[in-house]
């Protein structure tokens, strides 16, 4: 039995000759493969016309197609949602396998068909309130193509039935009849006890928020159910058993969640990603790098810090920007002897390092909904990333600093300057897409799409490597992982809703305004809070709902608007990335195609530097302010 962080195929199928259930579960799949497959990569191909054609028709032709946009945002819910199908079938949503590993055989193969179950139990019991969802949406025309908003919201039941139908035939694969049995029977056990225990659990209030988004939520992820799903499930039974909020409000938040067009920039980013590796752009642009820095110990952990500076904030998506750069970086680093736990763990980190730097989505809310000057923002978002990039730099330092460097030895300077022309278009490539965005040529939903072409034309013409057969295996991958992340960041979506909803955000608010120590104690706890707040609510969640309550006591307590923006948004950003809760580790383990276990007793050490580099940030103030215009 193949126990390993993401569940790939069933764990109990026997070898023997196949009974006629399992040649029907085999037949099912093959069909249902076939057409959601080809479905799903129709979708990503579609997505990169219609935002392609929508930059050429704006910028060149002068002639804006005002349907793209909505479109593209009526396709992607169908493509995450497909994709979560693709996804399920092929066990490829992440899990944290950790405890589970630890278990004797029998105890783990009843986790692995639950970690099927569980999910299987969700999606038939949100099934009916995302038809009345559906149904609800189609009094609701769209404004550019007059279309019933029923095809787009369609996508969640359809998905979810696709889903119900990948996850029972997953089951019946597993010819484990007592094994399936038993986890179905301890399943709809729990859910027995929890429907009776209703009445017990509504009059506790919120302390039903413990019970659930930490109790319920921890109790399935070290049960190996994946996060997704664990989110689900902790939602669903909060708002079922402790409250009269009708389930269909919860589908609406998981379509908001999986519905903003800047995640769009994820699957598109993710194809760049395999673009460039197929082209051997990647190759190419490696290999450059690695004859400046292959000689120095830890050299390439230093250039994905470095990337990641780069191109963050070009995409407004910090998942997107991860996919940009780890399929360049992670082969060649691996063949190098780094471990992926830990390559997985600087990811992760990095994505917490430089959610300031411009154009961040994340500082364009805050001052949306705080009334900072987001120009303000944008200069003093720089440097806090430096010092917080310097404090990883230092981490790379220590845990390589005895590296075995003797078969590295340093190539010549006119073989650097022949790798560099050869690597120039492929090195040319951030700058490309960050002058697209600059220059306003794209938007940064639609940027990733110029990245496309050009790499198509660099790869037909001047590396002359391009793989058509491999395209088709490329856009069914990035659906699948689409699907896998972006039904992560919609389930996280309900369940902030369902926490806000409790009226925790205002107690939280006049609960900090009364602490102790002035400015720096109201620092110290906003660090810790929103530490714990971004790994539950996400980066905008958190700052919509608590940005204008706690901005305006950092004014009073004479906190600089801007300083108090770097503070909040670094100590979220480390709950955001930081596991065991936190959604964008689950992103970058997806995105690395590393299980979340192998990341775990590597991160610790990188986040350390970070809370470090956050208390630099916050005692100097003048690292936020230092370069404003008086």
């Amino acid at each position: 039995m193949d126990i390993s962080g993401i569940l790939s195929e069933p764990p109990a199928e026997a070898r023997g000759p196949r009974s006629p259930v399992a040649l029907l579960a085999a037949g099912l799949d093959r069909g249902l493969t076939a057409v959601v497959e080809a479905a799903a990569a129709f979708l990503v191909l579609a997505e990169i016309a219609i935002l392609l054609s929508g930059v050429v028709a704006r910028y060149l032709l002068h002639a804006p197609l005002v349907w793209s946009d909505e479109l593209a945002s009526i396709l992607f819910l169908w493509l995450s949602m497909l994709g979560a199908v693709v996804a399920l079938r092929r066990g490829e949503h992440m899990r944290m396998t950790g405890l589970v590993g630890r278990l004797g055989p029998r105890p783990r193969a009843v986790l692995e068909v639950l970690a099927v179950v569980a999910p299987l139990a969700f999606l038939a019991l949100i099934l009916h309130p995302a038809v009345d969802y559906a149904g609800e949406e189609s009094f609701i025309v769209t404004p550019a193509l007059e279309l019933s908003n029923a095809w787009r919201a369609a996508a969640i039941p359809v998905g979810m039935t696709l889903m119900i139908a990948a996850a029972g035939i997953r089951l019946l694969r597993m010819r484990a009849p007592g094994l399936v049995a038993a986890a179905a029977a301890g399943t709809a056990a729990v859910i027995g006890l929890a429907w009776l225990a209703a009445p017990v659990l509504e009059p506790l209030g919120q302390a039903n928020l413990l019970i659930f988004f930490v109790g319920v939520v921890a109790a399935c992820v070290f049960a190996g159910i994946p996060i997704a799903f664990s989110f689900a499930l902790a939602t669903f039974g909060y708002l079922s058993l402790t409250t009269s909020t009708p389930l269909v409000v919860m589908v609406g938040r998981l379509d908001e969640g999986m519905s903003h067009l800047i995640l769009l920039a994820v699957p598109l980013f993710i194809f760049l990603g395999a673009l460039i590796e197929m082209t051997g752009m990647a190759k190419a642009m490696i290999q450059f790098l690695a004859s400046l820095l292959g000689h120095v110990r830890g050299g390439l952990s230093y250039v994905l810090i470095g990337a990641m500076y780069l191109v963050s904030g070009i995409s407004g998506s910090k998942i997107a920007d991860m996919a940009a750069i780890a399929p360049v970086l992670f082969p060649e680093m691996k063949k190098r002897g780094a471990k992926p736990g830990d390559l997985v763990a600087l990811l992760s980190a990095t994505g917490a390092q430089t959610e300031t730097i411009p154009p961040s989505i994340v500082l364009i809310t805050i001052g949306s909904v705080t009334g900072v000057s987001i120009a303000a923002l944008f200069a003093g978002g720089m440097l806090p990333a430096v010092v917080l990039g310097v404090g990883l730099c230092a981490v790379v330092w220590w845990r390589y600093r005895r590296e075995d460097l003797s078969q590295m030895p340093r190539p010549a300077a006119r073989e650097i300057l022949r790798l560099a022309l050869v690597a120039l278009p492929a090195i040319l490539l951030p700058f490309v897409i960050r002058a697209a965005v600059v220059e306003g040529v794209a938007t940064a939903t639609e940027v990733s799409t110029i990245g496309i072409a050009y790499s198509a034309v660099m790869g037909l013409l001047v590396y002359r490597r391009f793989d058509w057969a491999r395209l088709r295996p490329m856009l069914v991958e990035t659906a699948s992982l689409t699907g896998a992340i972006i039904f992560i960041v919609g389930c996280a979506t309900a369940m902030a809703w369902g926490l806000t909803q409790s009226g925790f955000s205002q107690d939280l608010a006049g609960w900090m305004a009364g602490i102790p120590g002035g400015a720096y104690g109201f620092l110290a706890i906003s660090i810790v809070a929103f530490i714990l707040l971004g790994s539950v609510l996400e980066g905008i969640p958190a700052i919509v709902l608590f940005g204008p309550l706690l901005f305006p006591i950092a004014r009073d307590l004479g906190v600089h608007e801007v300083h108090y923006a770097m503070v909040v948004i670094f100590a979220m950003g480390i709950g955001l990335f930081a596991p065991p809760f936190g959604v964008g580790y689950y992103g970058a383990c997806a995105v690395a195609k590393v299980p979340p276990d192998e990341g775990l007793r590597h991160i610790w050490g990188y986040v350390v530097a970070l809370l470090v580099g956050l208390a630099v940030v916050a005692a100097v103030p003048w690292i936020s302010t230092g370069f404003l215009a008086s």
